[in-house]
């Protein structure tokens, strides 16, 4: 679900009593974003308590948002709309007094948890990447763009859940690839649409799959081998992960742990379709995350027990 109404209206300018709305009811806004968007964040956040809860609610929906600007071809100057949420994100951290809802709620959570801006600064220019280029001709130049859009919100992420162990944000980084390199694969149909190749040049060539193929869905054994490549990447960064996850952070990190299972097995579904990803949106049922959400939860369990 895009936020191109919510987009356009914050930023039409807020009387003083709509500014002067409680903090509880802000962060009502941010949970209602992250509901109304059927994120996988969204059952992932029900392992927290509510405190931890509410301050994801509200780095997530500002990441909603600007990811938004920069996915949505209806907004005549997005380029503008990300400064305003630079500007925004100053007064967050002081510069000022935050003016929106979800702006406000996300100033009172990074005081609570003191989350470094220079996390939600990378995010943003992750979001300009994406209005400036539409390829990435090898996969050192994706990876730091993987960084930027998913890493960053990990590393913020583990700041609200919180850690012991510096290896917490090693966790973090390889995790968020992995959880971007997944969204990619999922999305080869939707970003072609708009132009977008995300799959690296040089592996299209290796395999060769021509960008014109991708562009006109052209579903062949070269595409097959050329995803499996991508697939096994993905497992590698997933894997990564898993090694770094320090063993006295898993109880605090459970969450994050959701989100791995989650994305995880979105990625086997990819796998098991044969990457049938050009004429059809691969998704996991509510059920099956739910139940990878308690499959991470006994786990936490049982590593608590036997620690």
């Amino acid at each position: 679900m895009r936020f191109v109404e919510d987009l356009n209206t914050e930023y039409g300018g807020e009387s003083q009593a709509q500014a002067a709305l409680s903090l509880e009811a802000d962060y009502r806004r941010c949970a209602d974003i992250t509901r109304q968007a059927s994120s996988n964040f969204y059952y992932a956040f029900m392992l927290l308590p509510a405190e931890r809860r509410r301050a994801l609610y509200s780095v997530y929906a500002f990441c909603r948002f600007v990811d938004d600007v920069a996915d949505d071809e209806s907004i005549r100057e997005p380029g503008k709309l990300l400064d305003r949420w630079r500007a925004e994100l100053g007064r967050v951290y002081g510069a000022g007094i935050p003016t929106r809802a979800i702006s406000r709620a996300l100033a009172d959570s990074v005081k609570r948890f003191a989350i470094p801006r220079v996390h939600f600064e990378e995010l943003i220019t992750g979001m300009e990447m994406d209005l400036s280029r539409k390829r990435y001709a090898t996969f050192e130049e994706l990876r730091s763009y993987c960084y930027r859009a998913a890493s960053v919100v990990g590393l913020i992420c583990i700041e609200i859940f919180g850690y012991t162990n510096p290896r917490a944000r090693v966790y973090a980084e390889n995790l968020g690839i992995a959880c971007q390199l997944t969204n990619i694969l999922r999305d080869v149909k939707e970003d072609a649409d708009k132009g977008r190749i995300y799959l690296p040049l040089e592996d299209l060539a290796r395999f060769g799959v021509s960008e014109e193929d991708i562009l006109k869905a052209v579903y062949s054994e070269a595409f097959t081998r050329l995803m499996e490549f991508e697939a096994r990447r993905a497992r590698e960064f997933y894997d990564l992960a898993q090694q770094a996850l320090p063993q006295e952070d898993r109880s605090t990190l459970l969450t994050a742990e959701a989100m791995r299972l989650i994305y995880g097995s979105l990625l086997e579904r990819i796998v098991n379709s044969n990457y049938r990803v050009l004429d059809r949106r691969l998704s996991l049922s509510t059920t099956h995350k739910l139940y990878l959400v308690g499959r991470a939860w006994a786990a936490s369990r049982l590593g608590a027990l036997h620690g």
